[in-house]
């Protein structure tokens, strides 16, 4: 496939840093950005890029890595993440867990707590739990995705919305820096957004790479969870949000 010189610099600033922004490279090429979003649109064509409003994104990145890889990145710290939010939810409590690596760790860091009923839409948690005598595991219906096991679709929402937990606990695939919760399957946030809305508290954990990333559906906002748990958060902006919106913010790192 040939590739001009520029659409090959496109190509490579977006492997970099995960997505290119249409102004930045208007002014990093001095062309036009009409010139960028025809770019832009040609490369998103050929499906080397996925668009998203105002530029786009390099696709083999964070949301098509293996899942078993996945595990692999910043695994002490996610471990640490898991001991932190299982410390905050007592026994005989009832709450949701949904897919992602990080939420897998609290998963595992609650295996010695009694009476907790837990819902969830990731088969790896209900596994992992279900053996237990002492946890009560309920499993979402819906559409099985292949690469993690996570239970998406408008059935799993509709199951979701059956119930009010005690404590949700909850993940994301980017944050941004304005406090946004960032995914890139719209299914998948769909069951976000009803766990988030059916939880008396909201557990976000996350470790510090998703501040690096973006995707392009939005969960939510970060003023919408109760607690959130991070190995380290070095981003002012974030840390300005969690004190005006009285988010509880735990680093495990400092701990």
């Amino acid at each position: 496939m040939f590739l001009s010189p520029r659409h090959a610099e496109i190509i490579q600033m977006a492997k970099d840093h995960s997505r290119v922004l249409v102004d930045d490279l208007a002014t990093h090429f001095n062309v036009t950005p009409q010139t960028i979003r025809k770019d832009l649109n040609d490369l998103c064509d050929q499906r080397l890029l996925t668009r998203i409003h105002g530029g786009a994104l390099f696709p083999s990145g964070i949301e098509n890595m293996e899942y078993e890889a996945r595990r692999k990145i910043a695994a002490d710290e996610k471990e640490a993440i898991g001991n932190a939010a299982a410390r905050l939810i007592p026994d005989s409590a009832s709450l949701f867990i949904n897919i992602g690596t990080t939420t897998e760790a609290v998963s595992k860091a609650l295996l010695d707590h009694n009476g907790l009923m837990v819902i969830t839409n990731n088969i790896n948690v209900a596994n992992r739990m279900r053996i237990y005598p002492t946890i009560e595991v309920v499993i979402a219906g819906g559409v099985v995705r292949g690469s993690d096991g996570g239970i998406v679709g408008e059935a799993a929402v509709d199951f979701i919305r059956q119930f009010k937990v005690d404590y949700a606990v909850i993940g994301a695939s980017a944050i941004d820096h304005d406090g946004a919760l960032l995914d890139f399957d719209f299914r998948e946030v769909k069951v976000a957004q009803a766990i988030i809305a059916n939880a008396r508290h909201v557990i976000l954990v996350s470790d510090r790479t998703k501040f690096e990333r973006t995707a392009p559906v939005r969960i939510g906002h970060l003023s919408q969870v109760n607690t959130f748990i991070t190995d380290r958060c070095d981003i002012p902006s974030i840390r300005k949000i969690c004190e005006e919106t009285e988010v509880r913010l735990i680093e495990t790192a400092l701990e």
